[in-house]
């Protein structure tokens, strides 16, 4: 060895070298330590070092390595089973794989695909219903049907069909209590056949057409729909409804000076399919052949919470100029650490003259405050308590039935059997309901609920369909048979100081596709 390094040429300057090297290191540690002399950028700054940050890593000596368990992490896997459409024409929905070669009848920067799915699901229920004035037995079924038809990744005809109920009616059969179908006691089956489309919409953006056209990348996406469209904001609270018109977007904008991490703004106008408690005809159903609609609404994430915002402009016609009215709402949501999650909602009506003086239909305001407790089990045990006070007569923007849809589930019927609720207008009313919703495994769900609606301005108020103080106690059990079929059974009961009490129950089969 000794021979080696001598045969090395300049060997006799060996040990000037390693202490020159040593020097320098020493020197380049300090200066790193004392952040001298590094050159970095001005907005980044020196962090001292602190071993104690660092941990060893994990080890474990008392098992052996086994490298097959190791590959199971990854090529173990198999795909979850999922129901599918009843129909799926070109690539399947969700599916993995090459997918096939686009064509450019939209330009070779909007690939067309042919692309036809028929999804939905199909209910049926048993269900015992006693609605004060009205009590019958019955089973009800209805089937709902989107057919979709995707031809670019953007651009899509979409089409909603109910072909087993109209009207408001359901295909039924009744086999007690006194409220035969279409009120022919002789009548005890009633099959509604509907062929009428309860939406049919094209959907699209104008940035990726522009860009098909052009043969240019467009850096703007510029969402929109036009037909008989169903749009829903504030989770359906405060429009729900599938009407004819037009609407679109300003998506994905952010702002670092006002902290806003994500923003949309829409845009609608309907004139035709408006549906709206406040316009009604002489058979009191909803007048929404006469009603335009047109407004602006919009989504802010900011502030490290979820804000939400809209005005709308319902106008009447046909004899229902007097009933137009002005709609805005603004909402609050956030989650306060690991202790609440809380949602504050506020719906103002205004702006409504009638003629001849008579009573306002759509003129006040509701304040509606959801809450949910985060417990150990957040994702499955989830205690509720929301409530409302509502003063003079608000109205929502357009949907068809009351502002207390998501106030709890005695708020809300089944859309299927006439499944009993309380009032759910809100109307010179406070109240709300507390609960407890527990999901086991994510394979059912249970939830008990005690609700209750209290009359402002004294009972029997003239105008107001709620009549006097009202209370009810309600459960839900849901289970999954499969990943297609679900099973769920519902049961509350009414007490009403102005009005006969309510009650039902009922057991429904839903089946997925």
């Amino acid at each position: 060895m000794k021979k080696i390094i001598q045969n090395f040429p300049g060997y006799h300057l060996l040990p000037f070298c390693i202490a020159a090297s040593l020097t320098f290191s020493f020197a380049a540690e300090q200066n790193l330590a004392n952040g001298a002399e590094i050159k970095k950028d001005t907005r980044s700054k020196i962090v001292e070092h602190d071993a104690g940050v660092f941990r060893a890593d994990p080890s474990y000596p008392e098992e052996e390595y086994d490298i097959e368990a190791q590959l199971q992490i990854y090529g173990g896997k198999s795909a979850y089973p999922v129901t599918r459409p009843l129909l799926e024409i070109g690539n399947p929905l969700y599916s993995g794989g090459p997918l096939v070669e686009g064509g450019d009848a939209l330009g070779e920067l909007n690939p067309t695909f042919t692309e036809l799915y028929v999804y939905g699901d199909w209910r049926s229920a048993l269900a015992f219903n006693d609605n004060g004035n009205v009590e019958v037995g019955q089973v009800a079924t209805r089937l709902n049907l989107d057919i979709d038809y995707k031809f670019t990744g953007t651009e899509r005809i979409h089409a909603i069909l109910r072909p087993l109920d109209g009207q408001g009616e359901f295909s039924r059969c009744e086999f007690f209590g006194d409220d035969a179908p279409n009120n022919d006691p002789n009548k005890k089956c009633d099959a509604q056949i509907d062929g009428n489309l309860d939406a049919l919409f094209f959907e699209g953006d104008a940035g990726a057409l522009y860009a098909g056209f052009s043969g240019e990348y467009s850096s703007l996406d510029v969402p929109f729909s036009l037909g008989l469209m169903p749009l829903l904001f504030q989770n359906g609270i405060w429009i729900e409804d599938a009407f004819t018109g037009v609407a679109t977007a300003i998506p994905s904008l952010n702002s670092p000076l006002l902290d806003i991490t994500n923003m949309d703004i829409s845009f609608f106008y309907g004139f035709d399919k408006v549906t709206n408690q406040a316009f009604k005809d002489d058979q009191n159903a909803n007048a929404d052949h006469n009603v335009n609609i047109f407004g602006v609404a919009t989504f802010v994430e900011a502030m490290e919470a979820y804000w939400e915002a809209g005005f709308a402009r319902l106008d009447g016609e046909g004899g229902f100029d007097d009933e137009s009215y002005n709609s805005a709402t603004i909402a609050y949501t956030k989650r306060y650490g690991a202790l609440l999650s809380n949602s504050i909602r506020a719906i103002w009506s205004f702006g409504q003259d009638r003629d001849n003086n008579l009573q306002d239909t759509a003129d006040g305001l509701i304040l509606l405050v959801e809450n949910s407790l985060i417990t150990s089990l957040p994702s499955t045990l989830v205690p509720y308590g929301n409530f409302f006070v509502g003063i003079d007569r608000p109205q929502s923007a357009a949907r068809a039935d009351g502002l207390l849809k998501n106030t709890g589930i005695n708020f809300e019927t089944d859309g299927l059997t006439g499944f009993p609720k309380l009032n759910d207008t809100g109307q010179n009313a406070f109240g709300g309901a507390i609960g407890v919703s527990y999901l086991f495994n994510l394979d059912r769900q249970i939830v008990i609920e005690a609700a209750t609606n209290q009359v402002i301005e004294g009972e029997n108020e003239v105008g107001r369909s709620l009549r006097g103080d009202e209370y009810a106690l309600g459960l839900r059990y849901q289970q999954n048979i499969n990943e297609a079929w679900l099973f769920r059974a519902d049961a509350m009961h009414g007490w009403r100081t102005e009005e006969q009490n309510i009650s039902g129950a009922r057991f429904e089969i839903r089946r997925k596709f």
